[in-house]
């Protein structure tokens, strides 16, 4: 990479000359409207590839030289190959910039355990002991242009260590958690009110913070849990996402205390699949409201579900707003209301849905969370899917967090029931349904 820009480099010298050697004439030589009108065209080309170059040689350098993984004496990245022989790894980090790490015979190595702050308690490995996948700060002095480093220490957190503590912290989040849309915020009070859709309705939750509640959100353009940032109340907006972790009271399952909160402001759209495109990660919808054209960009860190069919025969979660929902059966009977929520007693179900804490009832987040994942190459043309993204600078383009595909059952379980003679709108389902799965677990 390095020899290319030199060549490019040379390259742009060797136009400069080419271009700005003034052609000798003599004195008296007239020049016509022509040979104006040439010069300032060529002089017009001639800034512009001097721009483009610039713009070649400068915009791979600015990102690494951007990147929080990569300082003066660190980069920290996950392993993404490995060189025994050269004795080279060259590691990706979060942001994306790929950095090559020299090892000799006087670097040391120390496995480190998820968590840990220090290194009191890390233990002693080796060259051989690293594998693809693994989390590494390699310690030296890093390259002017941020793309290698001759490492002093490494210190590795394994990829089994980091996937142990990451499936301990989803547990905790399913059983400890809660998961809505801010409705209403009392900053005086520190006290954030969320809808919270279980399979007996839609219900409002007061969270409370204290001095000691971590708050963190997510980024702009983030779709994963670890990137969210430190943040406080006053980043709050109602209609935001909200994920808590932390205990209700038994006697007041209403009332939610949190030690931790994450929050971002993401879109919930609802569409029919119009085409699907695996080897570029898009899928082109049109909208259920109003048909209006958009691409969802599925990366690599998106979770697409697909929820299955027969689920809408076994009563599902009860009808929506203006419907039989809550429970209350439909004039006339029928086989949904008599699967609705209230047969479910409270407290049971699933961790996370009604159990410690007495939680009301199974939540419909909790249920899309452990529906099988699937890759993109099952959502098929005609689908109809329900996605969650980042709020992003294109309103046609939303980059996916969270995709659940099969969803006109769903959102067929949700939507009120159609006065007589009306049409099902599978559109009604998704403005009320208190779908709100675009803060993702840990």
């Amino acid at each position: 990479m390095r020899a290319t820009h030199i060549k490019n480099i040379l390259e742009a010298r060797y136009v400069t000359k080419k271009l700005y050697l003034p052609v000798i004439k003599p004195r008296f030589a007239v020049f016509t409207k022509q040979d104006r009108k040439g010069q300032v065209m060529r002089a017009f080309f001639f800034a512009a590839a001097i721009g483009l170059i610039t713009l070649a040689l400068t915009s791979t350098t600015f990102a690494q030289a951007a990147d929080p993984n990569i300082a003066a004496k660190h980069a920290i990245g996950e392993i993404k190959s490995i060189d025994a022989t050269a004795k080279q790894l060259t590691i990706k980090t979060d942001a994306g910039s790929d950095v090559t790490v020299s090892l000799n015979d006087k670097t040391t190595y120390k496995k480190l355990a998820p968590g840990e702050q220090s290194l009191t308690n890390a233990t002693d490995v080796t060259f051989a002991d690293l594998a693809q996948g693994d989390r590494v700060m390699a310690r030296g002095t890093v390259s002017e242009d941020r793309k290698s480093v001759p490492a002093m220490q490494i210190i590795v957190m394994t990829k089994g260590d980091l996937a142990k503590k990451a499936e301990a912290e989803r547990i905790e989040w399913r059983r400890r958690g809660i998961l809505g849309v801010i409705t209403a915020l009392k900053p005086e009070a520190k006290e954030i009110t969320i809808s919270n859709r279980t399979m007996a309705g839609t219900q409002s939750v007061v969270i409370a913070l204290n001095d000691k509640t971590e708050m963190k959100r997510y980024a702009p353009d983030s779709i994963k849990f670890g990137d969210a940032r430190p943040s406080d109340f006053s980043e709050l907006k109602v209609g935001d996402q909200l994920r808590a972790l932390g205990d209700r009271p038994a006697a007041d399952p209403l009332h939610f205390s949190a030690e931790k909160v994450v929050t971002g402001s993401f879109r919930t759209v609802g569409g029919v699949v119009t085409a699907v495109d695996p080897a570029t990660g898009e899928v082109k919808i049109n909208d259920l409201e109003k048909k209006r054209p958009f691409t969802i960009v599925i990366k690599q860190d998106a979770v697409l579900r697909r929820f299955p069919a027969e689920m809408g025969a076994m009563g599902g979660p009860g009808r929506g707003p203006g419907g039989p929902g809550g429970g209350a059966p439909p004039a006339g009977g029928g086989q949904q209301a008599q699967g609705a929520a209230p047969a479910r007693p409270q407290g049971g179900g699933a961790p996370g849905a009604g159990g410690p804490g007495g939680r009301p009832g199974f939540n419909i987040n909790d249920m899309l969370e452990r529906l099988p994942t699937i890759s993109i190459a099952d959502v098929k043309v005609g689908d109809t899917i329900i996605v969650s993204s980042t709020q992003g600078v294109d309103p046609t383009r939303l980059t996916a967090i969270s995709l659940v595909t099969g969803a006109d059952t769903l959102l067929a379980m949700l939507a009120p029931r159609p006065a007589a003679g009306q049409a099902p709108n599978p559109a009604a389902g998704l403005g009320g349904s208190g779908i709100s799965f675009g803060i993702g677990l840990p």
